[in-house]
């Protein structure tokens, strides 16, 4: 029953590798679509600085990033979109560096709440981001900095995938159903200081997922607390487990006291 959990959560994220072909505007067309600067609206392509003066209620993809050094300020205001099992993103970062996301402010009900895409360095702190399929999904990614979010009730909490250098950090991650934290052929990340519960898995970590350091997180209240690879002694795949409480982690010892 746990390995069909975990197959159907890596299946999961491979499957919504897809979100970026499907959703994601070509490049000809986004060299069409002029970038505003504040009074965002639903599928627009922005960049410079942008603050939202409204809620924001889509039907289709929330908002994308068009250029580096974007900043948006949410200001308390949130991003719906049309449900987790549409193929829409609430904000969008696709190749874009230096981007930065400012809460307060939430994003729901989207397939992903916030996807990147072969960026680096964005920066997202003070969101909620809530019944999403993934709240935040990373793909092709470097040195994404995650912290002091709270992630709750989506189907993943923040999966990475292929990507290298995040940071998460202080964040709240609750009953996001199958795993808080995913990854996926991810190296030399920090998940630090987090709470994560109500999940089959608290935090997963695949063969591939390589010189992580897992550091003083709070992981209570799921199924599996700390997966690292159905079982995969740590010094396999090189990843750091320390002063982490939890109960439960395969392979056991990984928690405090366990």
């Amino acid at each position: 029953m746990k390995r069909t959990i975990v197959s159907y959560m890596v299946a999961t994220i491979l499957s919504l590798m897809a979100i970026g072909g499907l959703t994601m505007p070509s490049l000809s067309i986004m060299a069409q679509m002029q970038p505003v600067a504040t009074n965002a609206a639903c599928g627009q392509v922005v960049s410079g600085l942008v603050n939202l003066t409204a809620n924001l209620d889509c039907s289709g993809d929330g908002l994308i990033i068009g250029g580096d050094n974007t900043v948006i300020n949410m200001n308390g205001y949130s991003i719906t979109g049309p449900g987790p099992d549409s193929s829409k993103v609430g904000l969008m970062v696709p190749n874009n560096d230096n981007v930065v996301i400012n809460g307060p402010g939430s994003i729901s009900n989207f397939q992903a709440g916030v996807l990147v895409t072969g960026a680096n360095g964005m920066k997202m702190s003070s969101l909620i981001l809530d019944s999403n399929q993934i709240g935040v999904f990373m793909t092709g990614s470097e040195n994404t900095e995650i912290q002091q979010n709270i992630v709750k009730q989506n189907s993943l909490g923040v999966a990475t995938h292929s990507s290298s250098g995040a940071t998460l950090t202080s964040n709240l991650m609750s009953g996001n159903l199958l795993a808080g934290i995913t990854f996926v052929n991810t190296q030399q990340s920090e998940v630090s200081m987090n709470n994560i519960d109500g999940s089959q898995n608290g935090a997963f970590f695949d063969a591939q997922s390589s010189g992580n350091s897992v550091v003083a997180n709070n992981v209570l209240q799921n199924v599996i607390d700390v997966n690292n690879a159905n079982g995969l002694p740590p010094n396999i795949n090189n990843n750091q487990f320390t002063d982490n409480n939890c109960q439960v982690s395969n392979p056991s010892g990984i928690c405090i006291g366990r």
